[in-house]
């Protein structure tokens, strides 16, 4: 913002009139509208005395200080949408490049303005839209500078998706350094890479990892979903969730022990003896199983660390230590079905 921007700014934020504000500073009202319009500048001495006037301090009042504001980005960003809507693609160029010029600091306006320039060259009609590549590459390298990692996550997607868009393949991998190795977007991006530059293996493990990364993730979001609604004795949605669940193991074929196995705590929770019963030799014939998932076709290219000769076995006693502990299910003793299963472990 330059200077007689940040004055207007300030002298309206305190309902202050250019004549009230001349008055004040012993000047005439017309000399205060030439420094609001940017026909001139006031006098170094008088800088200060702006400064207490407004109540800012210098650096803001000589716009000293590195990032705009917010809603400084937003006006700029209305202004360029306003351009694009009643100009040419050509004008609305010329006046996206005065305003990072004007504003060369503000990486999170440059990323803006960038993805701007970017849309509307693609979903518009724009005469050689290849002319406007360099501006904006520049644009978003420079947003990858920036010391907020939000900024830097978002140039380095928007610029990958422009070398993507252009089959520059090694150009949009780089961007991928730019993003935690830690986020899954970043997996899928690599992922999309390796697809389109022949590196099928790589690819299709990716994934793979993802799709078993994602059934953990939101078998978990499932289960605290359930345990909600069990909180709020809301039975139905608990056993809406309890399906949801099963129905996501056999979606990403994770095998019978997976898909049954969360019906036995809403069964302990309502006392359904029957389905306890089910559940639990259920339970008891998959558990032998339980690496099923491996051998799916799903994960064909992901390798699994060898089982443990005797981690079936033990799993297998976890369980059963669970189904005789009388604090859990010390109400299944009088079931027949119950106390024949029982005597069989």
């Amino acid at each position: 913002m330059q200077i007689g921007e940040t004055i207007r700014k300030y002298r309206k934020e305190r309902n202050m009139t250019q004549e009230e504000m001349a008055k004040r500073l012993g000047v005439t009202p017309p000399a205060v509208n030439k420094w609001e319009n940017g026909n001139s500048y006031p006098d170094i001495m008088l800088l200060a005395p702006i400064a207490r006037l407004l109540d800012i301090s210098l650096d803001t009042l000589l716009s000293f200080r590195g990032e705009l504001t917010d809603e400084e980005i937003r006006q700029i960003m209305s202004e360029a949408d306003e351009k694009f809507k009643n100009h040419s693609y050509e004008e609305a160029f010329v006046f996206i490049r005065k305003m990072l010029e004007k504003y060369p600091n503000s990486e999170q306006l440059a990323w803006q303005l960038a993805l701007m320039l970017d849309a509307h060259r693609i979903f518009g009609e724009v005469k050689e839209p290849e002319q406007y590549d360099l501006f904006i590459t520049e644009c978003y390298t420079r947003a990858l500078e920036s010391k907020n990692e939000d900024i830097r996550y978002k140039a380095a997607e928007s610029l990958y998706n422009l070398w993507l868009r252009k089959e520059q393949y090694e150009e949009a991998e780089k961007c991928l350094e730019y993003m935690s190795r830690q986020n899954p977007e970043r997996k899928r991006m690599q992922a999309l890479v390796f697809g389109k530059t022949g590196r099928v293996q790589e690819a299709y493990k990716a994934y793979e990892e993802l799709l078993l990364a994602d059934y953990q993730m939101i078998s978990m979001i499932f289960n605290s979903m359930y345990m909600l609604a069990v909180r709020d004795e809301d039975m139905e949605k608990a056993r809406y969730y309890v399906e949801k669940q099963a129905g996501l193991a056999q979606l990403f074929e994770m095998g019978g022990y997976y898909e049954i196995s969360g019906r036995l705590d809403l069964a302990v929770v309502e006392k359904d003896e029957k389905t306890i019963a089910d559940t639990a030799e259920k339970m008891l014939s998959s558990v032998e199983r339980i690496r099923d998932f491996t051998d799916s076709p799903l994960y064909g290219h992901l390798a699994f660390k060898e089982e443990e000769a005797d981690l079936t076995a033990k799993m297998k006693q976890n369980l059963i230590r669970c189904f005789k502990d009388e604090d859990a299910f010390g109400f299944m003793k009088e079931n027949v079905r119950w106390k024949k299963l029982m005597e069989t472990l």
